[in-house]
Formats: C-alpha cells, sequence, structure tokens
C-alpha cells in the first residue's frame, strides 16, 4: 500500500477526524459534525517453541509444562474497530472541537458471552481550542505523546504484527514492546504550538499513572505496587520538523517525558515496603525520523528511559515492570530501537 494513504488511514483512527480524512460531513448549524470508523478483522494461527519467554498479551503463551503451544482466533489487528464523533465550529474568533470514540472488541472465546464481557474501549473524549496565531489546548483523553509517532509509522499498524493476542482482547500488539513502549491513551492538557513552516511542538500535562507489573517482594510472589499519592503530574513533550520536497518528505522528532513516583508500597505487604516512604523518579527521551521517496518509506526510532517500562514478562506499556522489587523501588534501565 501507497505508505502516504496508509499513514493517513493511521491518523484517521487515532486522531481527530480533520477535512484530511473525514468521514461523513453533517453540517449542524454553526458546527459541521463528522462520523467516522473502521472495522478489520483476522484469523490468526500461532505457534510458540517450548521454553521461550514471551511478552503478556502478546504471542501465544508458554503453556506450563513448557510444551509447543499452538494458539488460533479470530479478531483485530492492531487498529481496533471504532466509532468516532467529532465536531468543530469556529466561536469569537476561536476554534473550538471535540471527538469521543468508542472501540469494541471483537473477539469472544466461550458461549453466552455477556455485554461488557468483551473487552471495549474508550480512548477518546477530548475538547481543543485555538487558532492558527497561537496554537492550541487540548483537554481529555487522547494518544498520549511520548512514543505517539513511533506507533503511528509503525508498519504493522494495518496489520496484526509479530504474533496475535488472545480472545477477548481489544486488539492485537503489532510491534508495541518491540523497539517502542506504547503511547497509550492518557487524560491529558495539551499545548501545541503553531505550525510555523514545518516545526512544531506539543507539551502536556498527564494524568499521573501507577507503576504496573508484580513487585515481587521476598516471600510473597506477585503483589502489586500501590501508588500510595498523586502528588505531581505526569509531562510529555515532543518536538518535530516535517519537510516536502519533490523526491523526498518527512519528519524528525524529539521527545521526553517525566513524573515522580511517590510514596510507593507493597499491596498487602505495608510494613516491609516501608509504607508511604519509597519513591522513584520515571523518565525517557527518544529521537525518530521518517523519511518517504515515491512509495517507499523508512523509519528510525531509538528511545533510552529509567523507571518507565520496558518489554519484558509483564511489560509493553507506559510503566508497567518500570521498577525493580521491593524494598529498593529503584527505576529500571530500558532502551529500545527500531527500524
Amino acid at each position: 500500500m501507497n505508505n502516504k494513504i496508509k499513514l493517513a488511514v493511521a491518523g484517521a483512527i487515532v486522531s481527530a477526524a480533520s477535512a484530511a480524512n473525514a468521514g461523513i460531513i453533517i453540517p449542524a448549524g454553526d458546527w459541521t459534525l463528522d462520523i467516522g470508523g473502521n472495522v478489520n478483522a483476522y484469523a490468526n494461527f500461532s505457534n510458540t517453541d517450548k521454553n521461550v519467554q514471551t511478552i503478556s498479551g502478546s504471542v501465544a503463551g508458554m503453556n506450563s509444562a513448557g510444551l509447543d503451544d499452538n494458539d488460533v482466533t479470530v479478531t483485530t489487528g492492531l487498529l481496533p474497530n471504532y466509532l468516532s464523533v467529532s465536531g468543530s465550529t469556529r466561536q469569537n474568533d476561536v476554534d473550538v472541537g471535540f471527538t469521543i470514540s468508542i472501540q469494541p472488541g471483537a473477539t469472544t472465546s466461550q458461549s453466552l458471552i455477556q455485554v461488557g464481557q468483551t473487552n471495549q474501549e474508550n480512548r477518546q473524549a477530548f475538547m481543543t481550542i485555538g487558532d492558527k496565531s497561537w496554537g492550541s489546548v487540548k483537554l481529555g483523553k487522547d494518544l498520549g505523546i511520548f512514543g505517539s509517532n513511533a506507533i503511528l509509522n509503525d508498519m504493522t499498524l494495518l496489520g496484526v504484527g509479530g504474533a496475535h493476542v488472545n480472545a477477548n482482547n481489544t486488539t492485537t500488539i503489532g510491534g508495541i514492546g518491540t523497539g517502542y513502549i506504547y503511547a497509550d491513551w492518557r487524560a491529558q492538557v495539551t499545548y501545541t504550538t503553531p505550525n510555523w513552516n514545518g516545526f512544531q511542538a506539543s507539551v502536556g500535562m498527564m494524568q499521573p499513572w501507577n507503576p504496573q507489573g508484580a513487585a515481587d517482594t521476598p516471600g510473597a510472589d506477585n503483589d502489586t505496587i500501590i501508588r500510595g499519592s498523586h502528588n505531581n503530574p505526569g509531562w510529555e513533550a515532543q518536538a518535530s520538523y516535517a519537510f516536502t520536497g519533490e523526491a523526498l518528505s518527512g519528519k524528525i522528532w524529539v521527545e521526553g517525558m517525566y513524573e515522580d513516583m511517590e510514596d510507593l508500597y507493597i499491596s498487602g505487604n505495608l510494613t516491609a515496603a516501608g509504607a508511604g516512604t519509597d519513591s522513584y523518579t520515571a523518565d525517557a527521551w527518544g529521537i525518530g525520523a521518517q523519511v518517504s521517496a515515491g512509495n517507499l518509506g523508512l523509519v528510525a526510532y531509538y528511545y533510552d528511559a529509567e523507571g518507565v517500562g520496558t518489554t519484558g514478562k509483564f511489560a509493553r506499556g507506559i510503566f508497567n515492570d518500570g521498577t525493580e522489587a521491593n524494598p529498593d523501588f529503584k527505576g529500571r534501565d530500558s532502551d529500545g530501537r527500531e527500524i
């Protein structure tokens, strides 16, 4: 598929609708409504060799006996099924918009599945205010900033990826965890600058999140890390430069994130954890480039992080498996690269 078309479709799926990727346009007084959606399905046949460590939720898991594992599912790809409604208007010299979307899961694994037992996500619910002269502000839930370009340029975005995910999940995970951390869908207040001849930057104040994954406290398997307080927000930022030429076009970007993980303790083991006393700092930076020449597109990306998370038994997203076990709560180093 033509790379430009692929990226346009990707943008339509994971971001607010615009004139460039419009669905059904409906004039409504001073407002213009845009309804869009996507439905996809794949039959997946996967095999995992015995004694292979797998990413949780990514591939057919190794069974407890250490034998080969074959798995079959009919599910969506990395892109979810979705239905999105967006609206835009110009009021008092300010552009105002909103987007709300739902992503219903498409797979089941047993009879008489009830409503709510299959995965359904509500990834987007945000509004924007702005103007071309000073930029825009986004308030609500949308794709995070850090790692967003990595997944939007993932070549598996319109497919399944390296392997399938088990039934009852919303999507497969494509290339997530194989070079980049999933940006995920975060509650945020984000300011984006105007586009200055291709240069643009965004800074977002994020709802602080808890660490995820097993803490593995000595003598207590699979205890969970609990975050006792959310005193400070998380921060994500990205600066990019897009260029277009007769033979070559593309985009380069740098990005970063920072969040204090305060007052951590272990669920059910407060005394051993030193309840309310342990903290660490999660931070990361990344750099990437995407270049297109005709139908050929190349992407290169690298990130380095501490305490943010990495690919592992429990990890494929932000703050998954990002800390050492109790009692130190030291952020683990991680990095990734994708070409």
